[in-house]
């Protein structure tokens, strides 16, 4: 992996500007009859942001415009009303979907959040990781990679007498709120102490804004952890940990893995809201491969738009097969079909 403190520049339409920069994806109106003159904007999850570059040439309506500015930044936007839909992996609280004057919350991807690392001597697939010691990293009770009780989990694994770094979201990030949930699942002393949302106060470590500023502070900081969602461990050449779900096998963020963790969604059971988490499912066979960190995530929308049409057609297009099958190639599982379902039910009711 990269190790001198450049970031890795990212392509598929997306430009990274050093660690404060917001990532953007900007589609231009196509040829003469190929799309509408129209132009649908966006703002949110960089998370979701590899998927819209997919996304973007393909679709042939309205040109798609969409800032990555973090998941806390999108919610705030489209409660302004400065975009057309906004983007979260975190699901609405109360506040802010009262905030948003009529938003509802749309599933339209899956994906996975995880841990990445810097360890100098240990390659990419080789640190196995617990969420009880992730969390000590975090609340800073584990300060270095040979603490006897990374070393339980990795035997025969040479690790340095080297202080960890954990390198943080610095922005409102549906990642965090992801990590943060799985967390506080896994760990009453975290559930205590920090908590769980898109921003918390994080007892130790460094910031870095976006996926991509997180991805940049692990490669430039020897003996760092962070979080990222796939995209960015792909581009950036990160070193992922494995992570030990509740069935006792450390797995690693595949399409397989994720949908696995999907199966806690019980057709029929989903939330009215759409809100749903699949982060720790429970031990037992029929979750035995689940990856823990896996996440839905949403675009967020007025009920009643002036665009509701153009953007009906566009989220069931993100929602159909084709759209879908194109972002496996950065570890987008396909949306189950329940969910699908509930998310068109949602989109139905939108209204100019």
């Amino acid at each position: 992996m990269p190790r001198n403190g450049k970031l890795v520049r990212i392509t598929v339409a997306l430009a990274a500007a050093g660690l404060t920069a917001a990532l953007a994806v900007v589609a231009s109106v196509g040829t003469a009859g190929a799309r509408s003159t129209g132009t649908l904007k966006g703002a949110g999850s960089t998370l979701i942001a590899p998927a819209l570059a997919v996304w973007q040439p393909m679709y042939s309506g309205d040109s798609l415009q969409y800032s990555a500015i973090g998941s806390g930044g999108g919610i705030q936007a489209i409660s302004h009303r400065t975009v057309d839909f906004g983007a979260s992996d975190a699901p609405l609280t109360k506040s802010q979907g009262n905030g948003c004057n009529g938003c509802v919350q749309i599933p339209w991807a899956l994906t996975a959040t995880s841990p990445v690392v810097n360890i100098p001597g240990v390659a990419a697939h080789q640190l196995k990781l617990t969420g009880t010691v992730l969390a000590n990293i975090y609340l800073g009770t584990i300060t270095k990679w040979n603490d006897p009780a990374i070393k339980s989990l990795n035997k025969g694994l040479k690790l340095p007498n080297l202080s960890i770094t954990p390198v943080h979201r610095s922005d409102g990030s549906g990642d965090t709120y992801v990590f943060t949930n799985y967390l506080s699942k896994v760990s009453k002393s975290w559930k205590t102490k920090v908590g769980n949302a898109t921003t918390v106060s994080w007892p130790t470590g460094i910031g870095g804004k976006g996926n991509a500023g997180v991805a940049a502070a692990v490669s430039a900081n020897s003996g760092s952890i962070g979080y990222v969602s796939i995209f960015y461990v792909i581009q950036n050449h990160l070193d992922l940990a494995r992570l030990k779900n509740a069935s006792g096998n450390y797995e690693l963020p595949t399409i397989a893995s994720i949908e696995a963790s999907a199966q806690l969604v019980k057709t029929g059971r989903i939330a009215a809201n759409n809100k749903i988490s699949i982060t720790n499912p429970p031990k037992s066979k029929k979750y035995a491969n689940a990856y823990p960190l896996a996440t839905f995530t949403y675009v967020i929308v007025p009920r009643t738009s002036p665009k509701a049409a153009e953007l009906k057609a566009f989220i069931t297009w993100a929602l159909g097969s084709k759209a879908q099958s194109s972002i496996k190639k950065y570890v987008f599982a396909p949306m189950p079909d329940s969910v699908a379902k509930a998310a068109k039910k949602t989109l139905a009711t939108l209204h100019s």
